[in-house]
């Protein structure tokens, strides 16, 4: 995986006291031994601290589980015997992410590394089931996927199609029929049931979208300035600005798929009309490709029709794909990203959806000519939103370890 060093300013300075201090100085550490394995003398020569102080604070990282010795340093050219290498613990505490999706339930694990120890996706007909019930099937695919992993996870990051508040409580997702649902408080149960450990998790919720964009941007290779496009049953989206996600004032920035492309046109399920969703969302291209009620995976149905040459499924992608550079060229307009990036569903369909984008795009983008390379395709697909909750897991270890050192 790629460099799992945090924001700079993800660590956390805190008070001019001695345990701040020692708290920043472990985030120092391991974010430089996060990118790479070091030894003692290059991680003080690179944060400035004495050989003392970082061999104190590396055994600190030892002793909890988040750093081991590698065996000897690389070469550095000097003279003398090198020294012995720190890398991430990749038997340490993990990033637990979970989906809950209209269609199917999704949990991941990965290491301090970043890496995927376990993998666990599940087809499941969500919408309209109460949220107790589809929670208590999620917390069994969370034990089994952590039992396969062999790790401790630090904590739980749970992606959802809705609308979810700087307070963790969905306030709504209109696919799966749910509002107004303090996740964290309705997940601990099912989790208790499950296994005892897993209930104390720290447990934490976002929107999907986010959680690709997130994904996106610390493992697809994405600039700083992107705006990220996802589908699944309905059309979510993820601003993302100076490297960080941009969310609003409550939280709900990205809702992408309720801006309106034809206001006279049908009635979303949001109560407006003419909305993305009702011409790019599952429900629409289906209609339009025929296929209204067809059950099962979307995504990959219209994908396998469309390269089978069939003519309906082109045109409702054609369509769709009008519709999304219609509404991904205000918002270009508006916030000027260095790029537009489709993932989720979109990744999987846009072959048929980038060139009616693309003629969108270049046709109402006020700074001209839009150079077509500023559109491009996720590399994460579908799995990003899931991807993304479990390495931020990590992610935030790696910029406060304190927590987990006593420090």
């Amino acid at each position: 995986m790629s460099d799992m060093r945090a924001e700079p300013d993800g660590v956390r300075t805190g008070p001019a006291s001695q345990q701040g201090m020692r708290r920043a100085n472990l985030a120092l550490v391991l974010g430089v031994i996060a990118s790479g394995p070091r030894s003692r003398a290059e991680v003080a020569a690179e944060t400035g601290l004495t050989r003392a102080a970082v061999s104190s604070l590396a055994e600190q990282l030892i002793s909890a589980g988040l750093v081991v010795e590698e065996g000897p340093a690389a070469p550095s050219g000097k003279v003398g015997r090198p020294g012995t290498a720190l890398g991430l613990n990749p038997l340490g505490p993990g990033g637990l992410g979970a989906e809950i999706g209209v269609r199917h339930l999704g949990v991941c694990v990965v290491d301090l590394r970043g890496e995927v120890r376990a993998w666990r996706r599940r087809e499941s007909a969500n919408r309209g089931r109460q949220p107790a019930a589809v929670l208590a099937d999620l917390a069994q695919l969370v034990r089994a996927a952590v039992a396969e992993s062999g790790l401790r996870p630090a904590g739980l990051t749970l992606a959802v199609p809705g609308l979810v508040g700087a307070s963790g409580v969905l306030q709504r997702a209109a696919n799966l029929g749910w509002q107004d649902i303090p996740l964290a408080a309705e997940l601990r149960p099912a989790l208790r049931l499950a296994g005892d450990r897993l209930a104390e998790l720290p447990v934490e919720a976002d929107n999907e979208a986010n959680l690709g964009g997130l994904a996106e941007r610390w493992l697809g290779g994405s600039p700083e300035d992107f705006l990220y496009v996802s589908a699944e049953a309905g059309v979510g989206a993820a601003v993302v600005v100076g490297g960080r996600l941009l969310r609003g004032a409550r939280g709900y920035a990205g809702e992408l798929g309720h801006v309106p492309v034809h206001p006279e046109g049908p009635r979303c399920a949001c109560g407006a009309h003419g909305c993305l969703e009702q011409y790019a969302g599952e429900a629409a291209v289906l209609r339009a490709a025929g296929l209204a009620g067809v059950r099962g995976d979307w995504v990959t149905l219209l994908a396998e029709r469309a390269g089978a040459g069939d003519e309906p499924a082109r045109a409702a992608l054609a369509g769709a794909g009008s519709a999304l550079g219609i509404a991904a060229a205000g918002a270009v307009n508006l916030l000027d990203p260095a790029r537009v990036v489709l993932g989720g569903g979109y990744a999987r369909l846009a072959p048929w959806l980038l060139p009616a984008m693309r003629r969108e795009l270049a046709a109402r983008v006020t700074v001209r000519p839009w150079a077509e390379d500023r559109l491009t395709v996720s590399r994460l697909g579908r799995r990003g939103a899931l991807l993304g909750a479990a390495v931020g897991v990590v992610r935030a270890i790696v910029a406060d370890p304190g927590p987990l050192t006593g420090g």
